[in-house]
């Protein structure tokens, strides 16, 4: 007869070493930064709802792309065998789970028409776009900053009125018509600068810069005027907040009431503008790379969506939608590490420190 069974321990004693074992995890999630994480959430959230209506996109229209490779010859044999080839006989949710496995990976499909990678497509143009971009922030950051702080310096002032005159009229005006102007003014009158064409940074960075400073230039001025009159507002408000008196009263000199303290609580806003400005340089590119010539993504799709190359139309469409969470995502960790009370403070609510100094 063999031995009755040892008694099983109580569940909280079996617990207890997993517990242990995830304790420093638990410590760590709840010390990192509460808005940030909601921000991933939300990211993932709008990329996978972004992706299904990429795919859609494609998969509503009626584009056959069977009968566009095979031409008006074809035999309705040869057809279905393509249809099989691309995964067309699959059922709709089959098709979306499969391309969006494939592009988490990389993959993201091959082109209709030229049988090549649109991954190789698309990382060949997706660098103009970035430097490109990239630069336009850079102008609009430094023309934004600096004239929205000469503006709140002189509020009230000529200097304050033009500043808010120029940005009025600079929102209202396309990217495509100022390149158009600056392309007359420093191209074809100057001569100083190329009228389009692009050089990659990593061939000749004096080339790129002299190539993609007018198209940069014409994407940055919307991003730079909006950032200048948000800044501006902001730095007024803050200017006559009580801790810059006492800041004042206490021999702090003015430049560094400023940049040490003011310009840190009121670039907030000015940040969350700038984030928002990015979609809008990526949609601006499309008529401003056909100004320029530049072989930038925006061609890439403008180029497909003529020939109903879906594969190619939704890489683009999603990299584009990447491209633009990963910028938000930028935007609110800068926008934390400028107010560093805002990452302690629980979701609920709480007030956070005034910034001031201390």
């Amino acid at each position: 007869m063999s031995a009755p069974a040892p008694p099983r321990p109580p569940r909280a004693a079996r617990l207890a070493p997993v517990r242990r074992r995830l304790a420093p995890v638990r410590r760590r999630l709840a010390a990192a930064p509460r808005p940030l994480g909601r921000t991933l959430v939300i990211t993932a959230t709008v990329f996978v709802l972004a992706s299904l209506l990429t795919f859609s996109l494609g998969a509503l229209s009626d584009a056959n792309p069977a009968a566009a490779v095979l031409g008006d010859q074809a035999t309705p044999a040869d057809i279905a065998r393509m249809e099989r080839q691309f995964g067309l006989d699959q059922p709709l949710y089959a098709q979306y789970l499969s391309w969006l496995g494939r592009a988490l990976t990389g993959d993201l499909g091959v082109s209709w028409f030229t049988g090549v990678p649109v991954a190789d497509s698309v990382a060949q143009a997706l660098p103009v776009d970035l430097s490109i971009a990239g630069l336009a922030l850079l102008l609009a950051i430094v023309l934004g900053g600096g004239t929205g702080i000469v503006a709140a310096l002189n509020d009230g002032g000529r200097i304050d009125r033009a500043v808010t005159l120029v940005c009025s009229v600079l929102s209202t005006l396309p990217p495509f018509l100022i390149g158009i102007v600056l392309i007359v003014v420093f191209a074809v009158q100057l001569g100083a600068l190329p009228t389009g064409g692009y050089v990659p940074f990593g061939e000749s960075p004096g080339q790129w810069l002299r190539y993609a400073v007018l198209p940069a230039f014409a994407l940055s001025l919307d991003a730079a005027a909006s950032m200048a009159r948000q800044l501006r507002t902001s730095l007024v408000g803050a200017l006559r907040e009580n801790y810059v008196t006492g800041a004042r009263m206490r021999g702090f000199s003015a430049r560094r009431v400023l940049f040490g303290h003011v310009l840190r609580n009121a670039a907030g806003p000015a940040l969350s503008v700038l984030g928002v400005s990015v979609p809008v340089i990526l949609g601006g590119a499309v008529v401003t790379e056909k100004i320029f010539n530049l072989p930038g993504i925006a061609q890439l799709s403008l180029q497909s969506a003529e020939q109903h190359d879906i594969p190619v139309i939704q890489g683009t469409l999603l990299v584009t939608v990447a491209v633009v969470l990963v910028a938000n995502i930028g935007v609110n960790a800068a926008l934390g590490a400028l107010n560093p009370a805002a990452r302690r403070q629980p979701s609920g609510g709480g007030r956070g420190g005034d910034g001031g100094p201390a």
